[in-house]
């Protein structure tokens, strides 16, 4: 392992204190355990939007908290569910009356614990609802999609529901538009590498220096095959392929296409993907209405890319374009 660290057990909570230091106007550390991001001030009178993870991530979930985004925020170890207290201490601070709206990963320990984290909120009277983002079109089929993982797609959920919050819609209203969202993206991951929890100190998984693998999941679950590596036209014409096979884009459609870093690929390469991408989708007659390239949802410091695409309406497209603030993702 070769990392800029000190301590392994340390790491998640001197990055959280780096991030408070380099951003204050943005992120303060709260809760009992101090894994509890959130914004330096409630705000009044709207609905909390919030959510929770494993790190390792960054930007998600925790960086994503700012004016137009999320209030707050659970952390986790290294690729580990929050448990439900830095959840609940969540709900508790971004609860000004209106309601809570909690966006949750498709995945079990981070369902389960804001399940919990939502009854005892209940318990103190404060109404928290949660919408599951489930995109990733490797981890299942189609008629199986509640089983598909969430990745990158949140950063699209988030923007969405932290807009809706913003310009004042009130608690069903914000889930039923952070719903809608999350049922029109469609995302698809490649890993060239592998990379290593500091808790580990060694790879999660192996694979050859002359392979890619097709679908695999941000902490490093299987995808739906291996291969060698080739051009980047062609790894993705392949990634497109998968998701038109289960979304269809069609001429007139205005669409929102995210080409995100998985954390050590360069940007340059990303670009790349990004061109073949809008060539592709410019075939179909479709129009891209909002493009963004860079590193959105990571997954430490592997090499690969993901592409999400996210179909919209007019709703969407104002709410996805409508202000917000922080380091990370500016209108």
């Amino acid at each position: 392992m070769k990392k800029l660290i000190n301590k392994p057990e340390n790491y998640v909570d001197e990055v959280l204190q780096g991030m408070a230091a380099a951003h204050p106007e943005t992120y303060a550390i709260g809760g009992a355990t101090g894994r509890m991001l959130h914004r330096p001030q409630p705000v009044a009178q709207k609905v909390g939007v919030v959510s929770g993870g494993g790190f390792g991530h960054i930007p998600v979930f925790g960086g994503y908290i700012g004016d137009g985004l999320l209030d707050a925020c659970a952390i986790g170890d290294v690729f580990a569910s929050p448990d439900m207290n830095p959840m609940l201490e969540s709900i508790q601070f971004a609860s000004t009356g209106k309601g809570v709206l909690c966006i949750v990963g498709n995945y079990g320990g981070d369902r389960m614990n804001f399940d919990m984290a939502c009854e005892m909120a209940a318990m103190e009277d404060i109404t928290a609802v949660k919408v599951v983002v489930a995109d990733d079109v490797a981890a299942a089929p189609p008629e199986e999609s509640e089983k598909r993982r969430g990745v990158a797609g949140f950063v699209y959920v988030t923007k969405i529901a932290g807009a809706a919050a913003a310009a004042g819609y009130d608690l069903i209203q914000t889930q039923n538009v952070a719903q809608k969202a999350a049922d029109n993206i469609r995302s698809i991951g490649v890993a060239l590498t592998s990379c290593t929890v500091p808790q580990a100190g060694k790879p999660t998984f192996d694979i050859a220096d002359d392979e890619i693998e097709i679908g695999m999941g941000i902490h490093g679950e299987p995808g739906v095959g291996r291969s060698k590596l080739t051009s980047v036209d062609t790894i993705a014409d392949q990634m497109i392929d998968r998701l038109l096979t289960d979304k269809p884009v069609n001429s007139g459609d205005r669409v929102a296409i995210l080409v995100n870093g998985l954390g050590a690929t360069p940007v340059e390469e990303l670009y790349l993907m990004m061109r073949r991408a809008k060539a592709r989708l410019a075939d179909l007659g479709a129009e891209l209405a909002h493009i963004r390239v860079g590193n959105y949802a990571t997954s430490m410091e592997m090499a690969g890319a993901s592409i999400t695409l996210m179909h919209l309406d007019d709703e969407l497209e104002c709410l996805l374009n409508a202000g917000a603030d922080c380091p990370f993702w500016r209108n």
